[in-house]
């Protein structure tokens, strides 16, 4: 099974090559990126990069994982991430991502994020969609909100980052709810 491209107004969405580690290293190794996603590092050292990319296509093949560089459609940069990590067994898949900063306040993350809600329902058909924030980064809440998913919840102090327990805000959407809403125009996925 190989991981397709997805498009839509502004951005593709590809699977990942080793040559975008470097810039992969440069636009997460921002610390303003670190410092608002659960797993990447800072610093992020050399290699770090690499050894993520390798990992997405036997984790694709297996259903365990759909990770994307969203790509600017105008200028062919990459500008970040979006993924989902997947539990077959259960029909559903935590979504992730990130954007670069220089990207940021563009709307990327929100259509980006879009787009892999749709693939993981009409493609991949799963039932349900989840995502967290640490509850000092409001504007990725608001991205999962944009994209038609619903507060379940605060997670208390639920993970530990930088020598600090912070809370975790949790949303969910269901392939149902989406159905619900208005669907798709621009008809490029």
């Amino acid at each position: 099974m190989t991981q397709p491209t997805l498009t839509t107004k502004r951005l593709t969405l590809r699977p990942f090559c080793v040559a975008d580690a470097k810039d992969v290293q440069r636009l997460a190794g921002d610390k303003a990126i670190a410092d608002t996603t659960l797993n990447v590092p800072h610093p992020y050292e050399d290699g770090i990069a690499e050894q993520w990319i390798k990992t997405h296509d036997p984790k694709y093949r297996s259903g365990d994982l759909a990770a994307f560089a969203v790509i600017e459609r105008a200028s062919g940069n990459l500008i970040g991430t979006v993924g989902l990590t997947v539990s077959q067994q259960f029909s559903r898949a935590d979504l992730g991502y990130w954007i670069g900063v220089p990207y940021w306040g563009q709307g990327y993350c929100t259509e980006a994020a879009k787009c892999l809600v749709d693939f993981a329902f009409s493609t991949m058909r799963l039932h349900r969609v989840t995502a967290y924030h640490l509850a000092r980064n409001p504007a990725s809440g608001r991205v999962m909100e944009k994209i038609g998913m619903t507060l379940e919840g605060v997670f208390r102090e639920h993970t530990y980052r930088w020598d600090k327990h912070e809370d975790l805000v949790a949303y969910g959407i269901l392939a149902s709810d989406q159905q619900r809403s208005e669907p798709d125009t621009d008809g490029t996925h």
